[in-house]
């Protein structure tokens, strides 16, 4: 009994430890966008190409990759014109055709929801020409009206990396939102880890490099349920409360996983344990995880692991461009 409270007394402190710095507190779970997207029944009606178009609910990033190369470049243009949220969103979709869909939402937009409290993903770089390309997964608290933040992050990191690297803002999933239960549950991370990964196979699709994953605080949860089904070269987590895995191992991927945390994380104050649900497990930092561990000294706080000047960022650009293994 003794062993149980102390379980239950940790799995609490994780609920609200995690949510430390994340704002008011939120009374209800956070709903995730069901369904298809606007414009979608418009487009299976139609019939103008005398073919059928691939349903965005259903056909993989392949398939769509094979839809369009079949196509015109007059084509391709009537379809963005007509369907334009459907072809913006459209995982496998050649990335230019994505942009002119997205750009009344903004430049280089690769995707863009605004179903809720929004859902966008922003290059930094020229991703068609990339040798390298990068995806940055945000933590809590991130959606379109709270985005900049990371598009700021992946400018940073991709001029620190260089002109090959191409940078994903990928605030691609609904996050936790103030303090509440979804902090310390998997459920919005496992929502999440499906959109990742077909993220990733939609890069595949359109002839990319295996992606780097960064993916900072609750973001790391995502990535860590991604994990095995996504092609990434490399995973790096960063202030993470746990990846909902003991060590590399349960990963489940060839990746190279790499690690930071500062001495001035709050993070380091969340217990890290799974427990009735509650809580992302072991600390990917602890020398019996497996990852790589890089400095994090200069490190301030939480947020700012992409700093310019720190010694994470200059490790981030580092195996962003490759030259770290």
């Amino acid at each position: 009994m003794r062993r149980f409270r102390t379980l239950l007394t940790t799995a609490v402190l994780t609920t609200l430890l995690v949510g430390g710095t994340a704002g008011g507190a939120s009374a209800s779970s956070e709903s995730v966008p069901s369904g298809p997207l606007p414009g979608t029944a418009a487009w299976l009606a139609d019939d103008s190409l005398a073919r059928e178009l691939p349903d965005p609910t259903t056909a993989t990033p392949s398939e769509v990759a094979a839809f369009f190369a079949g196509l015109t470049g007059a084509q391709e243009q009537r379809l963005v014109e007509d369907h334009p949220t459907v072809v913006g969103n459209l995982d496998g979709a050649p990335v230019k055709l994505r942009y002119e869909a997205n750009a009344q939402a903004g430049d280089q937009v690769l995707a863009y929801d605004p179903r809720g409290r929004g859902l966008i993903a922003q290059v930094a770089g020229d991703l068609e020409n990339a040798d390298h390309v990068s995806v940055i997964v945000p933590g809590s608290d991130v959606d379109i009206s709270a985005f900049d933040r990371t598009a700021e992050r992946a400018s940073d990191l991709q001029k620190e990396a260089g002109d090959d690297t191409a940078v994903i803002a990928w605030a691609g999933y609904t996050t936790p939102s103030g303090i509440g239960l979804d902090l310390a549950t998997g459920r919005l991370a496992e929502a999440g880890a499906e959109r990742l990964v077909r993220l990733t196979e939609g890069l595949d699709a359109a002839g990319l490099p295996d992606p780097a994953l960064f993916c900072h605080s609750y973001g790391s949860v995502v990535c860590g349920l991604a994990a095995a089904d996504t092609d990434a070269s490399d995973i790096v987590v960063m202030g993470s409360p746990g990846m909902r895995a003991d060590n590399v191992t349960d990963l489940g991927t060839d990746a190279h996983v790499w690690a930071a945390k500062s001495p001035d994380d709050w993070i380091g104050r969340v217990p890290h344990v799974e427990f009735l649900g509650l809580g992302h497990g072991a600390d990917p930092t602890s020398p019996g995880f497996g990852a790589s561990v890089l400095p994090a000294d200069d490190v301030p706080e939480h947020d700012e692991y992409f700093t310019p000047g720190t010694s994470t960022l200059t490790a981030f650009a580092a195996i962003a461009d490759g030259d770290l293994r």
